[in-house]
């Protein structure tokens, strides 16, 4: 099983950058679908971007649509979200999920190998 470890999270003013990693350990992400997903206190996770297996096909939440790019490196066995132009209303806690359906989905229920999530706190 994929084993999935973030980092990148921090604290960072509105209008600043960060870049989120998911590194995977025991086995390949190339055959995974992989998304981010975010948390909120006192909201629900949902999913803010997803990319497929080999790359070629991207998806975004629209509230971070034209701020937020997902990428993948199978060669290093990562996945980045590069965040841009922050918003107080992307603090979140931010966690990375692998799709194990083996088809392309954004169900949080087809994603069944999660990090322990990162936090981005941005402020006012």
């Amino acid at each position: 099983q994929v084993q999935l470890v973030e980092s990148g999270g921090g604290l960072v003013q509105a209008g600043g950058s960060l870049r989120l990693s998911c590194a995977a350990s025991e086995r390949s992400i190339s055959t995974y679908g992989m998304g981010w997903f975010r948390q909120a206190p006192g909201k629900e996770r949902v999913i803010v971007a997803a990319i497929s297996r080999s790359g070629g096909t991207t998806y975004y939440t629209d509230s971070v649509k034209g701020r937020f790019t997902i990428s993948r490196d199978n060669a290093k066995n990562t996945v980045y979200l590069q965040m841009n132009s922050l918003k107080p209303d992307d603090t979140a806690v931010y966690y990375c999920a692998a799709n194990v359906r083996g088809y392309w989905s954004l169900s949080m229920a087809d994603f069944g190998r999660w990090g322990q999530g990162t936090q981005v706190t941005v402020s006012s």
